[in-house]
């Protein structure tokens, strides 16, 4: 059973996955901050790749990946951190990346040297499953689990492909937009979940906007996952080692998604 499996084989326990862009605000500080998220209560770490055009992010990640790309991190430098981190944590870590760094490392050489690192798995937002055959193949040859996105808008028949091709889980996005932390959920999000649910047994996660606990609690109510990116991004540029108010807020949605 592969390290995310394993996360959603616990009986009565919703996980809990948090975003870091790496090298932001430094490269330091994502190594001191992934393995103080799973000591805290997060289950699975997404690292992100900073790209120079992210088309699935809102303003926060967007400046994070421009801060991380002007201080020279590059998808080498984020492998070199992967495996670090990998030396301190078990946790499950993926990849978040678009798919021209993908490409230009090389598919097969990108996939495999991910794996030699310890990262368990991919997800590539701008990489939809009918045209994703050689990424696919690469990551399946070494263990990879490449985990799609679904939106609300989704079809009946485009949500049994993303659910048949989905490994790990299914990446549902709550809104129509790009990332960035919410005031509020989305409605209909719950008829969303439930519509995804009839057409697959496999884990479903939801991202984009959820910034508090009461929104991940909600969300744990209907689906098996909760994905903060963007507010975890804004307290780690705010906060400093050690990090305090970062561990506080994880506790915090821990505390929220048990309860």
């Amino acid at each position: 059973m592969s390290r995310i499996a394993t996360v959603f084989a616990r009986p009565r326990r919703k996980a809990l996955v948090a975003y870091v862009t790496v090298g932001y605000p430094t490269v330091e500080s994502t190594l001191e901050v992934v393995p103080m998220l799973a000591e805290s209560g997060c289950d699975i770490v997404e690292l992100g790749i900073p790209f120079s055009d992210p088309l699935a992010d809102g303003t926060t990640i967007q400046e994070a990946s421009s801060g991380a790309l002007q201080a020279g991190v590059t998808p080498k430098t984020c492998l070199d951190v992967a495996g670090k981190i990998r030396q301190q944590t078990d946790i499950p870590l993926l990849f978040m990346t678009y798919y021209n760094p993908v490409l230009r490392f090389g598919l097969q050489s990108f996939c495999v040297t991910c794996a030699e690192a310890g990262v368990d798995g991919l997800i590539v937002p701008d990489l939809p499953p009918d045209e994703a055959t050689d990424l696919d193949t690469a990551a399946r040859r070494q263990g990879l689990d490449l985990v799609y996105l679904l939106t609300p808008t989704s079809t009946t028949e485009r949500i049994r492909l993303v659910a048949e091709k989905s490994r790990g889980f299914v990446y549902l996005v709550s809104l129509l937009g790009v990332t960035g932390a919410r005031d509020s959920l989305p409605e209909g999000l719950e008829d969303f979940v439930r519509r995804v649910r009839k057409e697959t047994n496999k884990p479903l996660c939801v991202g984009f906007g959820i910034a508090t606990p009461d929104q991940a609690r909600r969300v744990g109510q209907v689906a098996d996952g909760v994905i903060v990116g963007s507010r975890m991004i804004q307290l780690i540029r705010d906060d400093n080692p050690p990090y305090q108010r970062v561990k506080s807020f994880t506790h915090e949605l821990r505390a929220a998604l048990d309860g």
